[in-house]
């Protein structure tokens, strides 16, 4: 366990979320309404995003969250370093001191150095029940676990480090997988796990990390 981490704190206030995101965001509305109507003792303090036009900023901004765009590319046009975009995501997140880091949709690989920063502090959503169909994205994996014949998915909150989809798993939750399922259908069943999921990971994490 890292030795930097920041628990939950001792005298009560609620945990300093940040969020990346790239798409949508459908997973990050459950925590918004759980933390709202006081079941669930957190703040989303920001949303970042590498896509400036991502729902998931849009989510954020309707709900008076603070949200900040970070470009991938340099003022002259060339993309970004991954070392130097992820450290402008954790100068923001410093900024903010957030203690938790949740990846919603985040179609990005972070670097060492991010992962190294955020040891055990930073979260992913992955649409499957990891290890199994690990390295693929939304529909690819959806896709894959219909193919395969397999009878249960879900979705698997882990930690992030630097082996894609490879950190310690936290939680899961399972959903049936039916006869006449598309990838299209199999993903919207998943993705009304994902945000009781990261619920669940969220009120947990404190109790996670002291057991290390």
């Amino acid at each position: 366990m890292n030795k930097n981490i920041s628990l939950i704190n001792t005298i009560d206030k609620p945990l300093k979320i940040g969020v990346l995101g790239s798409t949508k965001g459908t997973s990050m509305q459950p925590i918004i309404d759980a933390i709202k109507y006081n079941n669930l003792h957190a703040e989303i303090v920001v949303v970042i995003s590498n896509k400036e036009n991502s729902g998931i900023l849009e989510k954020a901004y309707k709900q008076n969250i603070n949200i900040k765009y970070i470009s991938p590319h340099n003022s002259d046009g060339k993309k970004k370093h991954n070392i130097d975009f992820d450290a402008e995501v954790t100068n923001i997140l410093r900024l903010q001191q957030v203690q938790l880091v949740l990846m919603i949709g985040y179609m990005r690989i972070v670097s060492k150095e991010f992962c190294e920063e955020w040891k055990y502090r930073c979260l992913n959503v992955h649409p499957s029940l990891l290890p199994e169909f690990a390295k693929g994205m939304d529909l690819d994996v959806h896709s894959s676990v219909i193919q395969s014949g397999k009878t249960v998915t879900g979705c698997t909150i882990h930690f992030v480090t630097e082996e894609l989809d490879g950190g310690p798993i936290l939680y899961q939750e399972k959903c049936e997988v039916k006869d006449n399922d598309t990838p299209e259908s199999l993903k919207k069943r998943v993705q009304t796990l994902e945000g009781k999921a990261f619920i669940w990971a969220i009120e947990n994490y404190s109790n996670y990390c002291n057991s290390k």
